[in-house]
């Protein structure tokens, strides 16, 4: 099975991390170091693996 690298979820656009998590607790630690860094992140369990997908907003700059 090919993993997708991006997927929409709610309507917003998430990217796999390249990461095949073999257990829900290894997974839940990388989603824990994501959110920590401000990413939005989404845990799929995939067959008998586990896949993160984040995303983050950039912020806005103005041009001065």
């Amino acid at each position: 099975m090919a993993i997708p690298l991006a997927q929409k979820i709610d309507g917003k656009k998430f990217l796999w991390d390249g990461v095949n998590y073999e257990s829900r607790d290894e997974a839940q630690q990388a989603v824990a170091a994501y959110e920590q860094n401000g990413f939005e992140v989404e845990l799929i369990e995939s067959e008998d693996q586990f896949l993160v997908y984040s995303r983050r907003v950039a912020a806005v700059q103005s041009a001065e």
